[in-house]
């Protein structure tokens, strides 16, 4: 399974939260970005169950306001 968390950071912290969130375990990469939100993480995982511990470390690492999470949607689910 896949999913993309939205990440807003405190002010002077984007790059720091970035870069903590890439050493997180399931995370495939991290980057800073532009717009409503300031870090885009994305990561993998075998079972939904995992992902609430996930972004649970996100959401522990300094700078981190809050998050939102959009879980993908498999091609096998489309009708």
């Amino acid at each position: 399974m896949q999913a993309y968390i939205l990440v807003n950071a405190e002010p002077g912290m984007i790059w720091k939260v970035a870069e903590a969130a890439n050493a997180i375990e399931s995370v495939k990469m991290a980057h800073a970005v532009t717009g409503q939100f300031d870090v885009i993480v994305y990561v993998e995982f075998p079972k939904i169950g995992d992902l609430g511990r996930i972004i649970e470390k996100i959401q522990a690492l300094k700078g981190v306001k809050r998050t939102q999470t959009l879980i993908t949607v498999p091609p096998t689910i489309r009708t």
